[in-house]
């Protein structure tokens, strides 16, 4: 069977054509997406207005969420300022903006990629705030080591990686996009 993918003498032993439509996983993608965005963006949000999360005691979710990755950066419990200041801007600034970006990758509209861009750069510049602050402070936060690198560091690390690998790759498009616009109207003159 002949695959659609270039190079065409690509050989691929026993290929097989897909199974699904481009439409059902694209919304499959674009479903999976909105609803990552809208668990992130309800997180930071919930932390960002709930300020006494550490008092809940129904058990409610994401109180519990907060209580427990305050063990790896107490900071969140104590409502310190830098921390509720980043999140707030996450949420608030940075949310909407996302579910767009969503919306603008599944239906494939130009202004994703810039939209993408300032959104990670938005992202990488609240986590660089939120680890120097922590330098700053001393950096005595987590309950313990299990805690200090299992949260702060391990998790926190794709709030690094994922925003610099989308704004590298943005960049590029967009560098790409300039380029070849630059090009077009040298050739017009």
């Amino acid at each position: 069977m002949e695959h659609p993918y270039v190079p065409r003498d690509l050989q691929l032993p026993g290929y097989v054509s897909l199974s699904l439509s481009q439409s059902a996983i694209i919304t499959v993608f674009g479903i999976s997406s909105l609803l990552v965005v809208s668990l992130v963006w309800l997180l930071s949000g919930y932390f960002a207005f709930s300020p006494e999360f550490y008092k809940d005691k129904t058990g409610f979710y994401l109180a519990e969420v907060w209580k427990e990755y305050s063990k790896g950066d107490s900071r969140y419990a104590g409502r310190d300022t830098a921390i509720v200041t980043v999140e707030v801007i996450t949420s608030v600034l940075e949310g909407p903006p996302s579910l767009l970006a969503v919306y603008a990758i599944a239906t494939g509209r130009g202004y994703s990629y810039i939209l993408q861009f300032a959104i990670s750069l938005g992202q990488l510049y609240g986590t660089l705030v939120y680890f120097i602050t922590a330098y700053l402070d001393g950096d005595n936060f987590a309950a313990s080591p299990f805690y200090y690198y299992a949260y702060y560091i391990f998790a926190n690390s794709f709030w690094i990686l994922i925003p610099s690998l989308i704004a590298g790759r943005c960049w590029k498009k967009i560098s790409l996009a300039v380029q070849s616009q630059s090009q077009k109207k040298n050739k017009v003159r």
